[in-house]
């Protein structure tokens, strides 16, 4: 049976969710699913915005036929080829063999990777600013590469000021019926995740996106429709912004989020001891995570979210503890910057983990140290208060500032 719901006067959600996925991408945690959304447009012709993912492909037909009635489907835009939105691409080609594909120069060699399709003389490749119409409806097109995929393109509906906006905006999250922000509490049961949706699958690619935020502050724009989560149709200054700060890489919040690694609970102690002296300084944003409980998606984004970062860790092998070096794998990889950074190190023969550490942070750019090899050996002593006090101090300090 079909489920959809009206966006503007004729253009109409046509996606759903998946509640049974466990991990996005087989990597990211998504205990609250993901919706996969697609839009359709009854205009003179009409017009489907990409399709879903295989999983939702039975109801996403069921509200595309019922929605046509009887009516061929004209064009499908294809903005991202990523496999959670084109999968049902050869699925619409088979019940509407007279559909037109628009795409770019890099989509469709890419359709032909995933599909054996014969797209002869079914493709429209559009531009940078070329536009289309479907009768009362007048589309332009806008590239966007690498956000995050490098043919990734956004259409823009002039007559009623909907972007679509491919991977961009998107969240994780199903949509259990309210589809449009100003039908939820976006801060108190969403932010976290698109937080984590954005600086996991996005955060690399900063620039990129600041270019899109540019071309976008010259549209204007009314409807933002994107590939995953809520459409949002008011308020859009309030997410704009959000990109903005973590597309520049500016942390959210002033604040701390110390994460640890510990395998028999002295460094968990010594993080719990800062921890404590911070809160007794009145620092109220602080958060602490366990690295090897703390799912690193969930570490990444709170790495962006505070502008200060504590990472403790024993030394392993003469190395780093596995699940801390895979985080500072990750901040390096997705580009984290400009943050103030302290390191605690632990080890009972040879402490050389605070040392590695800081090497690995000197490879990010814009990164303040505010320590310098402060190892503890096997456990924290009453001697080394006063130093913890002083990074304390510190902290308390470069957070006023």
């Amino acid at each position: 049976m079909h489920c959809f719901r009206k966006v503007t006067n004729d253009l109409y959600w046509v996606g759903g969710s998946d509640r049974r996925l466990e991990l996005f991408e087989n990597l990211f945690p998504i205990p609250r699913g993901v919706s996969y959304n697609s839009y359709l447009l009854l205009d003179e012709k009409t017009v489907l915005f990409d399709t879903v993912d295989n999983s939702i492909g039975r109801q996403f037909l069921d509200n595309i036929t019922a929605l046509l009635n009887g009516r061929a489907l004209d064009y499908l835009v294809v903005n991202h080829m990523e496999p959670d939105h084109c999968s049902m691409i050869a699925d619409l080609m088979l019940r509407y063999p007279d559909m037109q594909i628009i795409g770019n120069a890099k989509t469709f060699p890419m359709i032909r990777q995933f599909y054996a399709l014969d797209l002869d003389s079914k493709t429209i490749a559009v531009k940078e600013g070329d536009t289309f119409s479907s009768g009362t409806h007048t589309f332009r097109f806008l590239m966007a590469p690498m956000v995050h995929w490098p043919e990734v393109m956004l259409t823009y509906d002039e007559t009623d000021k909907v972007l679509f906006s491919a991977d961009a905006f998107g969240t994780f999250g199903a949509l259990n019926g309210a589809i449009f922000n100003d039908e939820i509490d976006f801060d108190r049961d969403w932010l976290d995740d698109a937080r984590r949706y954005y600086t996991n699958i996005v955060g690399k690619y900063g620039m990129q996106v600041q270019n899109v935020l540019k071309k976008a502050s010259a549209l204007d724009i009314r409807f933002i429709c994107p590939l995953h989560g809520p459409i949002w149709r008011n308020n859009l200054a309030y997410l704009l912004e959000k990109y903005d700060i973590w597309s520049s890489y500016r942390p959210e919040v002033k604040g701390v989020m110390i994460a640890y690694a510990s395998m028999y609970g002295n460094t968990e102690n010594l993080a719990n001891v800062l921890a404590c002296k911070l809160a007794d300084a009145g620092i109220t944003n602080l958060t602490v995570h366990d690295v090897s409980r703390s799912d690193v998606s969930e570490l990444i984004a709170d790495s962006f979210k505070y502008s200060h970062i504590v990472l403790a860790s024993p030394t392993y092998n003469g190395g780093v503890y596995p699940a801390m070096s895979n985080l500072l794998e990750d901040m390096n990889a997705l580009g984290i910057k400009n943050r103030t950074v302290a390191v605690l190190g632990n080890g009972t023969w040879a402490p050389t983990s605070a040392k590695l550490m800081e090497a690995r942070l000197a490879e990010m750019k814009g990164m303040t140290l505010l320590t310098e090899n402060f190892a503890v050996k096997s456990a924290l002593q009453d001697d080394q208060l006063e130093d913890l006090d002083e990074l304390c101090a510190k902290i308390t300090e470069t957070l006023a500032d």
